[in-house]
């Protein structure tokens, strides 16, 4: 008896691969509300990664792989005196931007960080510029990083709208990698051969396990993940572009295309549908949608999903801090979400264990009014017995209508609420806060209080003097657009 041999026909790119690269190669971006957002997304991601310089466990990753390597045309590492290869730089780039959980975020059926491809896009560009300029060329401008941006968050957050990584245990920052990939390449000069090329490695290359963002094994590679993944990209994208064949089925191909390897198969609710029905799911075509509904970190280094519970909590502070040893109970009322990224107890281990507890992050402002960085490494915790206390005096709890506003993509919500009892048999009023001060909602509340947040990171790097300039530029839309991107960067050059 014969065994059936199928015929070697090689398919055309997958349809999704296509897709992306139609976008990037032929989208006209005209929205003004995504253009402004984009310039506001600039700034605040360049000063967390300048806040981030402050902590030596950033810092000791940064640099070039061998001490004393000059590279021609090199990129470079804001705040920093380093001029690196685009690849690297763009890992440098990426951990500082992620290190504090400060930057941007996204909520869908995957969540993530959108602002993490400034990593490899502004490498990319900052090395291109140089060249350019070197060859008699035009640099490109920082309008060309704020249309890179505006692509790539909507490449991660579009696909991230309702197809979900982490229920089959892949990280959010593969879709770093792929929108990285996409716009540098993009950015590099890539034809469309080239661009699906590259596109087609980004998911054949194996992907982050989302082990090291969850209890018990919860620790620093989360802050330095997304700059492996944007670097990633940057490296593909020069492959791609040095000539290399795609893979076509990278999504498809039966037994070996990531659908059946790494995204179906161990996924329930995928798993049931029919063969041709277990692909990504795209809720909406790609525009420029995610720019303009970007959520922002403003008050609080913290996970998203935690910033209005410690809004709320900052809230309660005065009413509770001369009592804090006759409270019996704190219930912390939340959404599915929460609870199953961020709610834990026990012992935490590390200062990156402590930025994904939602417990923690609420027992710090409701005993000291605020939570910055520092308020999550060790000698402070160890200092502070009284976190611990009020953790263990917490019952978290889901609000269905929570949840449900949460996935509502008209409402987009991130609430939670708390209320504290005494011994005594009084409480606190129950203080809920839906949305928080980075949320499109209260945008105009919101953009104040980002400006003076990017101010003061920049202060913490730089002499009054260059912070103005810096601030002043990056607040003039107009002017930002024109500027070459090699005398934008030159303003953060050490």
């Amino acid at each position: 008896m014969s065994a059936t041999v199928e015929a070697n026909v090689r398919p055309d790119y997958d349809d999704e691969l296509q897709k992306i690269a139609d976008y990037v190669l032929s989208y006209k971006i005209e929205s003004s509300e995504a253009w402004d957002t984009a310039r506001n997304c600039l700034m605040d991601t360049l000063g967390c990664g300048l806040l981030a310089l402050r902590f030596p466990e950033c810092t000791k990753h940064l640099g070039p792989l061998v001490e004393g390597t000059i590279v021609p045309h090199g990129a470079r590492v804001p705040g920093t005196s380093f001029r690196l290869d685009p690849v690297k730089a763009a890992w440098d780039i990426g951990a500082i931007i992620r290190w504090l959980d400060y930057n941007d975020t996204w909520l869908a059926a995957e969540w993530g960080h959108p602002s993490d491809n400034l990593g490899g896009i502004l490498a990319v560009a900052d090395h291109l510029s140089q060249k350019r300029l070197a060859e008699g060329g035009n640099p490109l401008t920082v309008r060309d990083v704020l249309e890179a941006m505006i692509m790539a968050h909507e490449i991660q957050g579009v696909l991230a709208l309702d197809n979900s990584f982490n229920r089959v245990g892949l990280d959010h920052v593969v879709l770093v990698k792929v929108a990285t990939t996409a716009v540098t390449a993009r950015m590099m000069g890539a034809s469309r051969e080239q661009l699906l090329s590259a596109l087609s490695h980004a998911f054949v290359d194996g992907q982050s396990l989302r082990t090291y963002r969850h209890a018990p094994n919860a620790g620093s590679r989360k802050s330095w993940a997304a700059g492996d993944a944007t670097s990633r990209g940057v490296r593909l994208a020069d492959i791609a572009m040095r000539g290399e064949m795609g893979v076509p089925g990278a999504l498809t191909a039966p037994q070996w295309g990531f659908y059946d390897v790494l995204f179906s198969h161990t996924n329930k609710d995928l798993a049931l549908k029919p063969e041709s029905e277990r692909k990504f799911s795209f809720q909406r075509d790609f525009g420029s949608y995610v720019m303009e509904h970007i959520l922002f970190k403003i008050s609080f280094p913290a996970e998203f999903h935690s910033q209005t519970a410690c809004e709320a909590a900052v809230t309660l502070h005065p009413r509770i801090k001369g009592r804090l040893d006759e409270i019996q109970k704190i219930v912390l009322t939340t959404h599915d979400s929460a609870i199953r990224i961020i709610s834990k107890s026990g012992k935490l281990a590390n200062p990156a264990d402590r930025d994904h507890c939602l417990q923690y992050m609420t027992a710090v402002p409701l005993a000291f009014g605020n939570l910055v960085a520092e308020h999550y490494e060790d000698d402070f915790h160890a200092a502070h017995p009284i976190i611990d206390q009020l953790r263990e005096k917490m019952e978290v709890v889901e609000d269905e209508g929570y949840s449900r506003d949460y996935h509502d993509p008209q409402k987009r919500s991130i609430a939670n609420a708390i209320q504290v009892f005494f011994k005594d048999g009084t409480s606190t009023d129950k203080v809920a806060v839906e949305y928080p001060i980075g949320h499109r909602r209260r945008r105009p509340e919101g953009i104040t209080v980002l400006e003076d947040k990017f101010r003061r990171n920049l202060a913490t790097r730089f002499p009054q003097g260059r912070t103005h300039e810096i601030f002043e530029l990056c607040k003039d839309q107009s002017r930002l657009e024109k500027t070459p991107v090699n005398k934008f960067v030159d303003l953060f050059v050490i």
